[in-house]
C-alpha cells in the first residue's frame, strides 16, 4: 500500500534536519549569577558561562541579555571544542575606578577559532574617567590604559553589530589574527580623546573591515608591522586621524606590511587622510602593494601624506633618515576638499626613496587663505595619471 505524502512528510523533514548544523546551546550569563544592576562585578559569572560554552562539544553561545552589566578586566581563552558566539544584547560597562585602569585590556579573546561577537549591544568604556592619566607622551614610566576589546591569535572569526563608546585606549586591538571580518560596527569617542584608535591591527592577515562608522580621537584604522592582506571598505572616518599605515620602523626586526586596500570610504574633518608614517631613524623593513581607491575627503588636513620623518614628540633628529622602503603605492580617485594648502605631501627617505608611487585621478580642492592648493614630493619615484588637482609633483 502506497503511503501518502502527508505520512511521509515527517520522515522527510527529519532526514533534512539531520544534515543541518544543530542550533548552538545557549549559556545565559544571568543563569551564572550575573546581575544587570551596574554595581555587581560580573566577571566570574561571565568566565563560567564562557568556559561552559567553549568546552561544549560542537561549541555554544554566550548570551548577554538586555541590561547593563559591570565587568572588570577579563580574558576569554580557547581553544574551544567548536564555534562560539558571544552575543551582546545589552551593554557591558567598564569600571570608572582608577585603581582598575592600568591593564592593557578590558575584554580579551585569545587562542580561539570560529568566534562570533555580535548582538547589537554596547561596550561602555568610561574613557572620560581615564584619559587624563594618559601621559605616555611625557612620562617614560607610564602605565598603559586598557583597550576595550582585544583579539589575540583569533582565526576564522567575525565581529558585527557592536558599538564601542568612549574607550580608555584603543577600541578594538587585533594581534596575530587571521581571516577575521569586522562589519557594521560603530566606534565613538571625542575628537580630543588620546590614543583612542578605532581598529588597531598588528601582525595579522586577511582582515576585512566594512560598513563601519568610526568617530574617535586617533587613527580610525591603524595598520602596523607584520600585517598583510588587509581590506577596508565602506568605512566612514571622522573625527579622528584618518587611515594610517604605521608608524613603522620604531622597533628592531619589524615584519613587512603588504597587500593593503582601503577603498570606497569617506573622511570628514580628520587631522590626516591617507597616511603612511615611518620613524627616522628606523630599522629596515618594507611597506608595499598598497591601494587607496575611491576615497571622498571633506575638510581633511593632509589628505594624502607619506611621512618618513615621523617623530611625534621631541627630541627629533632632523638629519636622521628612515630605513623603511615604501613601494608600489597607488592613490586613485581621491577627491573632495583639503583643509591644508598642501593636499598631497610625499616626503620619503633619502636612504631608501619611495618607488612606484602612483597618483591617479586626484581632485582635492582647497578654499583656505594660503593660496592655491599644492603638492610636495621629496625622494620619490612615481607617476601621475589622469586629472590632477593639485598639479602632480611626480
Amino acid at each position: 500500500m502506497m503511503l501518502s505524502f502527508f505520512h511521509l512528510l515527517p520522515l522527510l523533514l527529519s532526514l533534512a534536519g539531520a544534515h543541518r548544523h544543530p542550533f548552538p546551546a545557549t549559556f545565559n550569563v544571568v543563569s551564572y549569577g550575573a546581575l544587570p544592576n551596574r554595581i555587581t562585578d560580573n566577571t566570574k559569572a561571565f568566565i563560567r558561562a564562557w568556559n561552559d560554552a567553549c568546552d561544549r562539544e560542537g561549541g555554544g553561545r554566550v548570551l548577554i541579555p538586555r541590561g547593563t552589566f559591570m565587568l572588570d578586566s577579563v580574558m576569554f581563552v580557547g581553544p574551544c571544542n567548536g564555534p562560539v558566539e558571544f552575543v551582546i544584547r545589552g551593554s557591558l560597562e567598564a569600571s570608572s575606578d582608577p585603581s582598575r585602569f592600568f591593564s592593557d585590556h578590558w575584554i580579551t579573546f585569545k587562542y580561539i577559532d570560529q568566534l562570533t561577537v555580535e548582538g547589537g549591544g554596547y561596550l561602555l568604556g568610561h574613557g572620560g574617567a581615564a584619559w587624563h592619566y594618559n601621559d605616555c607622551a611625557t612620562n617614560p614610566r607610564c602605565r598603559p590604559l586598557p583597550a576595550t576589546m582585544r583579539f589575540d591569535f583569533v582565526t576564522n572569526s567575525k565581529i558585527s553589530h557592536i558599538q564601542s563608546i568612549n574607550s580608555k585606549n584603543t577600541h578594538f586591538n587585533l594581534f596575530a589574527c587571521e581571516n577575521l571580518n569586522i562589519s557594521n560596527v560603530r566606534i565613538i569617542a571625542p575628537a580630543d580623546s588620546p590614543n583612542t584608535d578605532g581598529i588597531h591591527i598588528g601582525g595579522s592577515s586577511r582582515i576585512n573591515i566594512q560598513d563601519t562608522i568610526i568617530s574617535t580621537g586617533d587613527d580610525c584604522v591603524s595598520i602596523l608591522s607584520g600585517s598583510r592582506d588587509i581590506t577596508v571598505t565602506g568605512v566612514h572616518c571622522g573625527p579622528g586621524h584618518g587611515f594610517s599605515i604605521g608608524s613603522l620602523g620604531r622597533s628592531n626586526n619589524e615584519e613587512n606590511v603588504t597587500g593593503i586596500v582601503i577603498q570606497n570610504s569617506t573622511l570628514f574633518g580628520t587631522q590626516n587622510g591617507l597616511r603612511i608614517k615611518t620613524w627616522a631613524p628606523s630599522s629596515a623593513s618594507l611597506a608595499s602593494d598598497i591601494l587607496f581607491d575611491d576615497i571622498v575627503m571633506l575638510d581633511v588636513n593632509n589628505p594624502i601624506f607619506i611621512d618618513q620623518q615621523y617623530c611625534p614628540r621631541p627630541p627629533c633628529n632632523g638629519q636622521a633618515q628612515s630605513n623603511v622602503q615604501i613601494r608600489n603605492v597607488t592613490f586613485r580617485k581621491v577627491r573632495g576638499t583639503s583643509s591644508s594648502k598642501f593636499a598631497v605631501k610625499i616626503q620619503c627617505s633619502k636612504h631608501v626613496p619611495c618607488k612606484g608611487i602612483n597618483l591617479v585621478n586626484i581632485n582635492l580642492a582647497y578654499r583656505g587663505r594660503e593660496g592655491q592648493v599644492a603638492s610636495s614630493c621629496l625622494n620619490v619615484e612615481g607617476k601621475s595619471y589622469g586629472p590632477q588637482l593639485p598639479s602632480g609633483c611626480l
